[in-house]
C-alpha cells in the first residue's frame, strides 16, 4: 500500500492524496512510519493562502535572488511541513536501525522512504517523549540558531555556548507562537536575566505566563517607554540587550527597534508574507545605530560552521526538551489533530475559525492504533 499524503492543490484547497505503491527499498534506504507531524502555521498557511513568495518566483540559490515565475505556477504543493517523528520500520541504511524513533523533515505524510545520504536522521533518545520530537530536526534548531546569532554579535567567531549571548542579559521575544515561546525558553535556560515575550494574543500570554516567562501586551501600553525606564545601562543607555523578533509582521519588527538600547541587534527569526512597509529606518534604527540580523536556520553564523550546525543545534534542542518537557507539552502543544482532518484544520486556520498554538497531526502506528 502507497503512502498518504497533505497536498496543497491551489489556494484554499488541501487534501490528502495517495501515492502509487512505492518499489522495495535499496540499498542505502530506509523506510519510516509516522507518528506525528507539527504545523507550522505561518509557513504552512502562507502556501495555503498562496501568499508565500515561492509559489510566484523561484530561488536562485547562486546569486541569492528571488527571480520570477509563471503566477500560481508553485502548486500543487506536495512537500508541506517539516516537523515529523516516526519509527523506522525497514532498514537497509548503515547506521538507521530498524525499531529507531527519528525526527526529520519529510512533510505532512504517512511514511517516508529516506536515505541518510540526502536526509537529515535524528534519532531521538529513550528519556524525550516522541511527541516532543517533532521540534527536534528543524523548528527548535531555528531557535537555537536565533541564540547562536546573540552570541555571535558579541563574540564573533568566539562562540562556546550559546548562553554567551544572553546570558545575564535582558532579553526581549516579539511574537508568542512557537518559534517565540521556544527562543524564550532557550534565553531563560542558557541564563537570561530576564525573557519577556510581547504579543497580542491573549492566549499567547498565557501560554508565555504558564511556561514562567513574562508576558506582555504591546497593545495595553508604550511597551518601549515602560522597559526603557526600567532598564537602565547608563546615561542615554537603555532598552533590551537583544530581541529576537518572531512576529511575521513588520509591526513587530518596527516594534523590536524601539526596545533595543541604542547598538542593539534585533535577531530576527521572522518571516514575513506581506513584506514589511511599516518598518521606519528613518527612526529609532538610524538615530540609535541598530542592526537587524537575519538568523534564518539556512545558515549559521560566519566563521561558526565548524563548530557549529545544524546537528549540534538539534543536539540543544533535545536538552532544552528534556529540560522543559512537562511544562512545553502542557502548554505549547494545544491541538492534537488525526492526519486525515489536516485539510479541514488549515480551513479553519486560514479562515479564523479556530486558535492552535502548537497543532500536531497524529497518525496510525503501525499496529492500528493511535
Amino acid at each position: 500500500m502507497g503512502e498518504r499524503v497533505l497536498v496543497v492543490e491551489a489556494p484554499g484547497r488541501a487534501v490528502v492524496c495517495d501515492e502509487q505503491e512505492p518499489e522495495p527499498l535499496a540499498d542505502g534506504e530506509f523506510h519510516v512510519q509516522t507518528l506525528y507531524s507539527g504545523l507550522s502555521a505561518g509557513t504552512e498557511l502562507s502556501f495555503f493562502k498562496g501568499t508565500n513568495p515561492a509559489l510566484h518566483a523561484q530561488w536562485d540559490t547562486e546569486l541569492g535572488l528571488f527571480r520570477p515565475v509563471a503566477t500560481g505556477s508553485g502548486y500543487p504543493v506536495r512537500k508541506l511541513g517539516y516537523m515529523e517523528v516516526g519509527t523506522v520500520t525497514e532498514s537497509r541504511a548503515a547506521g538507521v536501525t530498524a525499531g529507531s524513533v527519528v525526527a526529520m523533515t519529510y512533510g505532512h505524510r504517512t511514511g517516508y522512504r529516506g536515505n541518510p545520504l540526502r536526509d537529515r536522521v535524528i534519532v531521538l533518545p529513550e528519556a524525550l517523549d516522541p511527541l516532543l520530537g517533532v521540534y527536534v530536526a528543524h523548528m527548535g534548531p531555528i531557535c537555537a540558531n536565533g541564540l547562536l546569532h546573540a552570541a555571535a554579535e558579541l563574540h564573533g567567531t568566539d562562540v562556546r555556548s550559546l548562553a554567551d549571548g544572553v546570558r545575564g542579559r535582558r532579553v526581549v521575544v516579539t511574537g508568542g507562537g512557537v518559534v517565540g515561546l521556544l527562543t524564550g525558553l532557550f534565553a531563560r535556560h542558557h541564563g537570561a536575566a530576564e525573557v519577556v515575550v510581547v504579543d497580542p494574543t491573549p492566549q499567547r500570554r498565557a501560554a508565555a505566563t504558564a511556561l514562567g516567562l513574562t508576558a506582555a501586551d504591546p497593545d495595553a501600553t508604550d511597551l518601549a517607554v515602560e522597559l526603557k525606564s526600567r532598564w537602565r545601562h547608563g546615561p542615554g543607555d537603555r532598552g533590551a540587550d537583544v530581541v529576537f523578533q518572531c512576529r511575521g509582521r513588520s509591526s513587530g519588527l518596527a516594534l523590536a527597534l524601539r526596545l533595543l538600547r541604542p547598538q542593539g541587534a534585533v535577531i530576527d527569526l521572522a518571516f514575513y508574507p506581506d513584506g514589511a512597509g511599516d518598518v521606519r529606518l528613518g527612526e529609532e534604527f538610524h538615530h540609535n545605530g541598530l542592526t537587524v540580523r537575519c538568523a534564518q536556520i539556512g545558515r549559521v553564523p560566519r566563521g561558526t560552521a565548524h563548530a557549529w550546525d545544524r546537528e549540534r543545534l538539534s543536539a540543544e534542542t533535545v536538552d532544552l526538551l528534556l529540560s522543559a518537557h512537562e511544562a512545553i507539552t502542557r502548554h505549547m502543544i494545544t491541538t492534537r489533530v488525526p492526519f486525515e482532518e489536516a485539510p479541514g484544520l488549515l480551513a479553519d486556520l486560514a479562515a479564523r475559525r479556530t486558535h492552535v498554538l502548537q497543532a500536531v497531526l497524529t497518525f496510525r502506528e503501525p499496529h492500528g492504533r493511535f
